[in-house]
């Protein structure tokens, strides 16, 4: 198994993942062909600095800056300002940008993912819907082509998964568009979920939001460097030198000895129990307390007993843990005096949500996606079309083959795997 492991001492940003990726030697030119397909005005640069006493490399993305500026003693046409006012822009606008570009599907469908899982931190934050989101330092040019080239340089590894150390977040406040705010800033917390945080060092931003997206893009796993051998490694430089604590992201490229695996696998309990003695209702009203109770799934099914009788097989799947409680709300909520369970392998794929904007409100997205993030299959959420369809009287299907067509629309490229 081919594993790329990312050493966050210092945090990430999308110019320290750049700059990691060039320095353990993926062609700088691969990056640069990247932004030029993103046709937006930008191109990149490269260059050796040292950050604490190591050497590693930064990448800037230089793009013409729009605002008027004061005349300069030394006029030179050919360098751009490589850092412009953030433009304002809406999702929509930057997924277009993307599905444009004459990139693989695989890349413009990570760097999407990535922007959406952005712009959905965002809502949530401020309460509103993804749609209305306003881009700021995110929307930026630079984080732009920061995302996508991050999506392209981590394809061009042929990395099987993708692994990472604790993050240092950094302390401090940040000042952003919205003010300034403590760090991590919201929608980096947001992003990181789960993700094992601490802060250390001087104060300040060392997770940027496009760093946290970059990690969900490449649905990191936060685990102890494994035994690899190493093929090859890179230090990426961030903006400042904090000497004594060197401000880089450094990343291994290596082999391990284990598979590459396929698909998410946990262990998952299934619990069953034959009955011949009870009502539809009693049935019907224990599927419910058993879902409440945290199962993932309860299902019956009809089957033909011993002396000729017809009986129901109840079903129940979920966490191991959960095994002790719900076995006892089975005894105590029927008929039953005896059951079986068993602890299996569940393998399933990744999934993430995205919304659309029907005509009678938004509808959720369900989409699965295999490790590649490619997606395997997409489809509207049965509760948001139901309540559309009540609300304003019309057919269930119809909200339901909206909603899918307005995220065909939107993800072209995206689309399930055929």
């Amino acid at each position: 198994m081919r594993i790329g492991y990312l050493d966050c001492f210092s945090g990430i940003s999308g110019d320290m993942f750049l700059g990691a990726l060039v320095d353990a030697g993926v062609p700088f030119d691969l990056l640069e062909a990247t932004t030029a397909a993103l046709n937006i005005g930008a191109h990149l640069e490269s260059r050796k600095v040292v950050r604490g006493g190591i050497t590693g490399t930064k990448v800037d993305v230089l793009t013409p800056d729009p605002r008027p500026q004061p005349p300069d003693p030394t006029p030179n046409p050919q360098t751009p300002n490589p850092k412009p006012h953030a433009t304002h822009r809406h999702l929509s606008s930057i997924l277009k940008i993307i599905a444009a570009a004459p990139l693989s599907e695989s890349v413009k469908a990570r760097s999407s993912r990535a922007f959406q899982l952005l712009g959905e931190a965002e809502a949530a934050i401020h309460s509103i819907p993804v749609e209305k989101v306003h881009f700021h330092e995110v929307g930026a040019i630079d984080t732009i082509v920061d995302i996508v080239c991050a999506a392209a340089g981590a394809e061009s590894l042929s990395i099987d998964r993708w692994l990472a150390s604790p993050l240092n977040v950094g302390s401090g406040t940040v000042v952003c568009q919205h003010g300034t705010l403590p760090v991590p800033a919201p929608a980096t917390l947001a992003l990181l979920g789960d993700a094992p945080v601490y802060a250390a060092g001087p104060p300040m931003e060392r997770v940027t939001p496009t760093g946290a997206a970059i990690l969900r893009m490449l649905d990191i796993r936060y685990e102890p460097l494994p035994p690899i051998k190493v093929h090859s490694s890179g230090f990426g430089a961030g903006g400042k030198d904090t000497p004594g604590e060197p401000n880089l992201l450094r990343i291994l490229v290596g082999e391990s000895s284990e598979s590459a695996p396929t698909l998410n696998t946990e262990p998952i309990a299934v619990l069953e129990t034959v009955i011949d003695d009870s009502s539809p209702q009693l049935l019907g009203y224990v599927s419910e307390l058993l879902l409440a109770a945290g199962a993932w799934d309860v299902y019956r099914a009809t089957v033909q007993m011993k002396k000729g009788r017809t009986g129901v097989q109840l079903t129940v799947l979920c966490r191991p843990d959960l095994v002790p409680a719900l076995r006892d709300l089975i005894f105590r909520e029927t008929t039953t005096i005896g059951l079986h369970w068993r602890i299996e392998n569940k393998e399933s794929l990744a999934r993430d949500f995205q919304s659309v904007t029907t005509p009678w409100g938004s509808v959720r997205i369900k989409i699965a996606r295999w490790p590649s993030g490619q997606v395997a299959n997409a489809s509207p959420e049965y509760e948001d079309c139901r309540r559309l369809a009540a609300e304003h009287s019309i057919p269930l299907k119809q909200v339901h083959q909206t909603a899918m067509s307005l995220y065909l629309a939107s993800n072209q490229g995206a689309e399930p795997d055929q």
